[in-house]
């Protein structure tokens, strides 16, 4: 199968524990996560990683941003447990983030 393009000022990942995109372009030697080897996350504690997935919402790459789970998975995060207010809030941190990166470049 022909490759498929497209192009895109802004991605996020929010993909989850396999933070696909992210992983995708550590494994072509594109992108180098902060964690070394496994799936990047740390032993679950739900308190620490509800922080962790709003704090640590970054563009990871050029263009590629990261949110929710994949925020742990590509900077070696805790996992989560039972508890999602963090990621709602990741969510919105990171759209806030990508709406004020693009009005700057448009």
């Amino acid at each position: 199968m022909d490759p498929l393009v497209f192009t895109a000022r802004a991605v996020i990942d929010a993909t989850g524990h396999e933070a696909v995109v992210a992983n995708f372009l550590a494994r072509r030697g594109q992108l180098k996560l902060s964690h070394t080897g496994g799936s990047g996350e740390g032993p679950m504690n739900a308190q620490a990683g509800e922080a962790f997935v709003v704090e640590r919402v970054q563009e990871a790459f050029p263009g590629l941003w990261v949110a929710g789970m994949s925020v742990c998975a590509t900077q070696g995060g805790p996992r989560m447990g039972p508890i999602f207010g963090g990621m709602l809030m990741s969510g919105a941190k990171v759209a806030r983030l990508v709406s004020e990166t693009l009005k700057k470049i448009a």
